[in-house]
């Protein structure tokens, strides 16, 4: 397996103001679940553990990520429980407003195959879960990647709209960051991890469309971000997140990963999906394929 991940998946319903709409736009997301999508399509071997209720976007959440080649053996359905839910409603020249129904769909540390995570390449968990109370799962996953020797790639993925007490999402947010050897931070989520940007650790910080860096081996390597028609960036991180790990995986430069991960997040922002619009391995430049 190259990448092995692990964290929650929604049901999402877009609309506009649902309060007056009459129409809107089912679909699925996660942020474990794009970058699963993302690396997939690229060609590589990913697997996705996570809870799902026993119901219709449980079922939609396990057959789009095995359609995509995603390897889902190790979901579970929970028959007594729903699918986690959220809403997105899109306004004219607003950001888009999202509301989580949280449900009890949760990973416990008894659902982690550490014999899977250790014959991964690389382990990828964000903030996300962190704050979704699968903390316990989340921390036996960490310790069992690095036990094996497999890197351990974290996005911060601060919502602040999860994490209530802000001295507590810098306590579990940075702990999570200095776990990590790949660690992918936007650029204001910087003062939350401040004791894991020194070290040895890959850090990659993101600018939206000012483009990303990366510090590798204490040298600092920038690339700009893709202009492409925005139609939604909700799932634009991750994007960038699978885009850089395919190129990490096949050791391209710093520089060739910053782009190969701008680019994936451009396509992702050009689609009102978060996953759907996502390239596949034909559909690279030759650029980003390192040739």
């Amino acid at each position: 397996m190259d990448v092995y991940t692990l964290g929650e998946a929604f049901g999402v319903v877009t609309s506009g103001r649902i309060r007056h709409e009459h129409e809107a736009r089912l679909d699925v997301t996660g942020a474990e679940f794009t970058v699963a999508v993302g690396l997939a399509r690229l060609g590589h071997e990913v697997a996705w553990l996570g809870k799902v209720g026993a119901d219709e976007f449980g079922a939609r959440i396990v057959t789009a990520l095995r359609g995509e080649g995603v390897d889902v053996s190790g979901v579970r359905a929970d028959e007594g429980l729903a699918t986690a839910m959220l809403t997105r409603e899109c306004r004219p020249g607003q950001a888009a407003r999202v509301t989580h129904y949280l449900t009890g769909t949760r990973l416990a540390q008894g659902n982690v195959p550490l014999d899977r995570i250790a014959a991964s390449r690389i382990l990828h968990v964000s903030g996300i879960t962190a704050a979704l109370n699968a903390r316990d799962a989340l921390h036996v996953a960490v310790r069992a990647a690095r036990l094996s020797g497999v890197a351990v790639s974290v996005a911060v993925d601060y919502r602040e709209r999860l994490w209530p007490d802000l001295r507590e999402a810098e306590e579990v947010l940075g702990a999570l960051a200095l776990s990590a050897d790949v660690l992918f931070v936007h650029q204001g989520e910087l003062d939350l991890v401040k004791s894991a940007l020194t070290g040895d650790r890959e850090v990659i910080v993101m600018r939206g469309a000012r483009g990303a860096s990366v510090r590798v081996d204490g040298v600092r390597h920038d690339a700009p971000g893709r202009t492409a028609p925005v139609v939604d960036p909700g799932g634009s991180a991750e994007a960038f997140t699978a885009g850089y790990l395919s190129a990490l995986l096949e050791n391209l430069h710093p520089a060739d990963r910053l782009r190969r991960g701008a680019l994936l997040a451009a396509f992702a922002a050009s689609a009102p999906s978060d996953w759907q619009g996502l390239p596949t391995r034909a559909e690279l430049p030759l650029l980003d394929l390192g040739g």
